[in-house]
């Protein structure tokens, strides 16, 4: 990958930064984000709400053009636990359609809110007993005519596992079941086309793959918003926020899904990463990952390392996982060293487009250097 991108990311200046799974550099363009941000408070004017306002808009936008979905069906708040808490304050969990199916590969916010919803009659199914890789033909199994919801990861946070959409979509629709999918770890270094996949709602967010800052998005597909009423909501859903007046009913849109009072910082900086992506495309990140991991995965195979992501190309994710021994030990010795990755149950190795395929050798030498003492 060329200089003058690296160069726009000051932490590669720190060592080799592979680590973009769990939280992705920060464009240098972002400063004088911060910057103009700071001197608007220095300055307070009521006034500066509407052009804050306008930079949500547009940041709103360019994520839906990113994802492939319809001008109106994506919303942004602070995290993916709060949209998905609304997702699920939509729906009434009276049997015999209350099933909500899930899997163990989720990340731990997502069973524990549908947990929460126990007590509305929802029945939790969580799909799978251990192990980094998904089991689909369980998932389809459970899938019948009494579940009202699949929530899914698109890739597993721990393992970097993918899961074949298309398969679950068509088995959940089927049976008149909707889908949720997090997307988490795949959007901005995966293709994701959000009307390709027929996908119901798809959640994600800036602060990994798409370098930006703490901030999350929905998307819901467009024919089912009119029915959808959030229990769990906020003024700026309503038909008439911005005029300060009570609103009548909801706002058009995926707005619906919104809260109270936003906080714009997080968009404003995030437009600056989501920029410098889309004018890179989509298909160039994905072969540069692709390119990334084929290298960690031919080093880890040379070097006998087990591999616990899906290394086929179609079903590769951003991250590689490896089982290595005392793995948090080993994370936590690399950064000593400068060498930046992640552990969760599993060494999580996940560059990006402005890495280079020197840096993944320089990273995998020192990885064996760690564990030439676990070999004798």
């Amino acid at each position: 990958m060329n200089d003058q991108l690296r160069a726009q990311f000051p932490v590669l200046r720190t060592g080799v930064y592979l680590n973009s799974n769990s939280t992705g550099a920060v464009p240098q363009g972002a400063q004088d984000v911060l910057t103009r941000y700071w001197e608007t408070l220095c300055t307070w004017r009521d006034d500066v709400w509407m052009g804050w306002h306008d930079g949500l808009d547009r940041y709103v936008a360019s994520l839906a053009a990113f994802i492939g979905a319809p001008p109106g069906s994506v919303v942004t708040d602070a995290n993916l636990s709060t949209l998905l808490t609304r997702i699920a304050s939509c729906f009434d969990y009276r049997a015999p359609r209350n099933r909500v199916v899930t899997t163990h590969l989720e990340f731990p916010t997502v069973p524990f809110i549908w947990n929460a919803f126990r007590r509305y009659g929802a029945r939790v199914d969580v799909v799978g007993a251990g192990g980094p890789r998904f089991d689909e033909d369980a998932l389809a199994e459970r899938i019948d005519e009494r579940t009202l919801l699949v929530c899914v990861p698109h890739a597993s946070f721990s393992s970097g596992a993918t899961i074949d959409l298309p398969r679950l979509v068509k088995r959940a629709h089927d049976v008149g079941a909707l889908v949720v999918v997090d997307a988490y770890q795949s959007i901005g270094v995966v293709p994701f086309d959000v009307t390709a996949l027929d996908v119901d709602f798809v959640l994600g967010g800036a602060h990994k793959w798409m370098c930006g800052i703490g901030t999350a998005f929905l998307y819901a597909r467009p024919d089912l918003l009119p029915r959808l009423e959030p229990a769990a909501t906020g003024w700026q859903a309503g038909d008439r926020a911005l005029t300060f007046q009570p609103s009548t009913g909801w706002a058009d849109g995926a707005q619906r899904f919104a809260g109270g009072t936003p906080f714009p910082l997080t968009a404003l900086v995030s437009q600056v990463g989501l920029d410098l992506l889309a004018g890179i495309g989509i298909s160039t990140i994905r072969a540069h990952s692709l390119a990334c991991t084929e290298r960690i995965l031919a080093r880890a195979d040379a070097a006998g390392i087990r591999v616990v992501s899906q290394v086929e190309p179609e079903r590769r994710g951003g991250v590689v996982g490896l089982d290595v021994p005392d793995g948090e030990a080993v994370k936590r010795r690399l950064a000593a060293r400068n060498m930046i990755c992640s552990w969760r149950g599993y060494l999580r190795i996940g560059p990006h487009v402005y890495n280079t395929l020197d840096e993944i050798d320089e990273f995998m030498d020192a990885l064996e250097e760690e564990l030439q003492g676990f070999r004798g």
